[in-house]
Order: structure tokens, then C-alpha cells, then sequence
């Protein structure tokens, strides 16, 4: 009888609920620590080739429908890091203070593309006349959409929405914004499978397994894990493109395989400076700024769900309505300043960077400064981020497999916070 009651007590202990914490534990570094200078260098490089992926596929997804070729491509994604470089700054520093890139918006390229295919700008028979045309179109939607989010947060609208939303209400909220953007994720690294799969597998290997491998090396595997899967697939990648694997292959094949099939390299200038309405006065058709408006809350609400994964990442508590309320202020900033500098898209809290977080668990806000200061640097040295943005877009594909999973996983943790016994909590 004692060794049953005894057995059925172990079975007891067993099955016992983790305990709830606010505050993630094992995060090396938190949002107000920072690793010393040469580490937080190389995390903040991190950081920056993480978000190239998206200012890559932005521009080259709007640019050719616009009329322009490889040398405006590069030079809207020189203009997209070296905006995202200050928004980053200016979120950082005054906004919401959370360690979050901003950079460009998804959400906006479908209004972007509806004005891209008005029949008015279709005409244009000169390609540099409809890109720029066509470039003055979208900023001046985008600027008239900036005005939403710059209105709901300086009259601390949003702070009110925001009150409302309980541990159960933004559960959902963070997992649709980890698994919204998955279709850039196995998709994508399908079209190349030769470099993206071995990507992925190197990721999982460094981040997860490489600790139980090399004791040693514990800290390093988890932290440089990105860094070091892009640049051995990256080499990969090359050394199939010298050899010809794909010189009989089709022309989508060799586009997202090849190394050499960006265009960027040779148009990019060696040392520009972007500056606000280099092209040209912007133009405005209400009813294009009223659909852009539609895509600037949709990044509204995006970027509200990333604040709550980085604070989660960064080993705070959960965030106050009030700072969210002052980040997505500054995203309005950052929304305008888009729009002023001609980038294409608008802004959002970057979904991939705060996966990255949990990744490297470094959720220091100088790290994420340090990153914005190599997108500075890099956007007016455009030949040498021009090499570093020629990377396939299959390899940035497998890391976003695994970032958009943990910013997923991250909403699902906030359940922890819920009564999950409680029938009105089921309803």
C-alpha cells in the first residue's frame, strides 16, 4: 500500500505544471545589457544580413513592374536600408525603446502594385519616365497613409486598443504574425532546394544540436548559428555556380540559384547618398492613399504583435500599453520617412529580426543599434552591400523557416498566462 500511495505521488509530481514567468529565463543578454563591443559588433552584422532578405525581395518584386532595371533596383534598395538604418535608430533610441529592426513592409505591396498597373502610368512608353512617374505615385500614398498610425499614437489612441488586449486575445495576434509570413519561408526555399536545404540544416544543427556536441563552443553555436549557415550555403551556392550545375537549368532555376544573377553588383554606385524626394515631387490620388492607409494598419497591428515577441525575447516584462503606443508613433515617422525618400513600401516591426532574438537569446538593445549602423553604412557604400544583397533568396528562405516558427512559438507561450481550464476561456 505505501508503495502505491508512493508511486501514485511520483505520478503526481510527474505531471505538475511549469511554473508561470513573466520574464524568459536563459537569455544571455537582456534589453538594457549589452556583450562587449567586438561581440556586439558581429551580432549587430547578424541582425543586418538577417533583414536583407526582405529589402531585397521588396524592391525586385515593385521595381521591373515599374519600368526600371538593375541600376534603379539597386538604388531603391539603397535608399530602403539606409531608411531603415534611421527608423531602426529612431525606434530604438525614442520610440518604443524594444531591441527591433524596422524595416520594409509586405503589406504594402499590393496597394503599391495597384498603382504600379493603373492605366495611367501603363501608357508611359519610356521606362525612367514611368518609374519615376510611377516611384512619385507610391510616395505619395505612402505619406498620405502615414497619417493613421502618427494620429493614433500621439492622441494615445492606441494605447486604448491595446488595454484590451488580454494574454488570450494576443496569443493569436503573435502567432499570425510569426505564421502570416510563412509563404516566404519552404516555398521559397523550394525553388532551390540544392542550397536551401542544406541552409536550413545547418541552422537547426548550430542553433540546437551543436552545445550537446562541442561543450565548449556552446555559446557560439546558438549565437553565430545564422551567420554561419548563410556563409557556408552562400559559399555552397558558388561553388555550384563556377562549376555549371546550373548552366542547363531553367531560366527561374538559375535566378534563385545562381550567385550571379542579381544584377546588383555592377549597377550599384560606389558611394551614394539617398536624400528625401530624389525622385521628384511626390504625387497624390486619394483613393491609392486610402488603400495604402489599409496597409498601414495592417503593419500597425503586425508591428504591435513584434513589440510583444521582442519584449518576450529580451527577458522583460510583458510590454505597457503606453509603450506600445509610443513605438507605433514612431513607426508613423517611419512610414513618412518612406515615403519623403521613395523606398516603394512603408514600415513595420521586422518579423525575422525578432525571431533572431530567441535564436542568438541576445535581446540587447545595442545590438540592434550596432545593426542599424551597418545599414547606414552600407546603403551609401552601395558596391559593398550590393555583394552582401546578392545572396540567393532560397538560403534567406531557410533561416526565416526557423525565425517565423519561434516568433509563432512565442504566442503560443502567452497561453501560460490563460486558464486553459476555465470552459469560458475554451469559448
Amino acid at each position: 500500500m505505501q508503495m502505491a500511495e508512493g508511486s501514485k505521488a511520483e505520478g503526481e509530481d510527474e505531471f505538475q505544471p511549469h511554473p508561470v514567468k513573466e520574464q524568459l529565463p536563459g537569455v544571455d543578454y537582456c534589453i538594457t545589457s549589452s556583450p562587449h563591443w567586438p561581440e556586439a559588433i558581429i551580432l549587430g552584422f547578424q541582425h543586418y544580413v538577417v533583414m536583407l532578405g526582405t529589402t531585397v525581395i521588396i524592391p525586385t518584386i515593385l521595381v521591373p513592374q515599374m519600368g526600371g532595371g538593375n541600376a534603379e533596383k539597386a538604388q531603391v534598395i539603397q535608399t530602403l536600408l539606409f531608411v531603415a538604418g534611421l527608423k531602426t535608430l529612431l525606434q530604438t533610441l525614442i520610440g518604443s525603446r524594444l531591441p527591433v529592426v524596422i524595416g520594409g513592409s509586405y503589406a504594402f505591396i499590393i496597394p503599391s502594385l495597384a498603382i504600379i498597373f493603373c492605366e495611367k502610368y501603363t501608357e508611359i512608353i519610356d521606362p525612367d519616365v514611368r518609374f519615376r512617374e510611377t516611384m512619385r505615385a507610391i510616395q505619395g500614398a505612402v505619406i498620405f497613409a502615414s497619417v493613421l498610425p502618427i494620429v493614433v499614437g500621439f492622441l494615445g489612441l492606441w494605447r486604448i486598443v491595446v488595454r484590451f488586449l488580454s494574454p488570450l486575445t494576443a496569443s493569436p495576434l503573435v502567432i499570425l504574425t510569426g505564421l502570416g509570413l510563412f509563404q516566404l519561408g519552404f516555398p521559397q526555399l523550394a525553388r532551390c532546394v540544392a542550397i536551401g536545404l542544406p541552409a536550413w540544416f545547418l541552422l537547426v544543427l548550430f542553433s540546437q544540436h551543436l552545445s550537446h556536441i562541442v561543450r565548449k563552443k556552446q555559446a557560439v553555436g546558438h549565437r553565430l548559428a545564422v551567420i554561419f549557415s548563410i556563409a557556408i550555403a552562400w559559399a555552397l551556392a558558388g561553388i555550384l555556380t563556377s562549376a555549371g550545375a546550373y548552366k542547363h537549368s531553367s531560366q527561374e532555376t538559375q535566378s534563385s540559384c545562381r550567385t550571379d544573377h542579381s544584377g546588383l553588383i555592377g549597377s550599384s554606385a560606389w558611394i551614394q547618398f539617398p536624400y528625401p524626394f530624389q525622385w521628384g515631387r511626390p504625387t497624390l490620388n486619394v483613393a491609392n492613399g486610402f488603400a495604402m492607409m489599409a496597409a498601414a494598419f495592417v503593419a500597425l497591428i503586425e508591428s504591435t504583435g513584434v513589440f510583444m515577441v521582442a519584449a518576450k525575447y529580451g527577458s522583460a516584462t510583458p510590454v505597457p500599453p503606453s509603450i506600445s503606443n509610443r513605438g507605433i508613433s514612431w513607426l508613423g515617422i517611419g512610414i513618412m520617412l518612406d515615403g519623403m525618400f521613395g523606398t516603394g513600401t512603408g514600415a513595420t516591426a521586422s518579423v525575422e529580426n525578432a525571431g533572431l532574438l530567441a535564436v542568438n537569446r541576445v535581446g540587447s538593445r545595442r545590438v540592434i543599434q550596432v545593426s542599424a549602423g551597418f545599414m547606414l553604412l552600407f546603403s551609401v557604400f552601395g558596391k559593398f552591400g550590393a555583394v552582401l544583397a546578392s545572396i540567393p533568396l532560397p538560403i534567406f528562405a531557410a533561416v526565416y523557416c526557423v525565425l517565423f516558427a519561434y516568433v509563432a512559438s512565442a504566442g503560443i507561450g502567452m497561453l501560460q498566462f490563460c486558464n486553459l481550464n476555465s470552459f469560458r476561456t475554451k469559448f
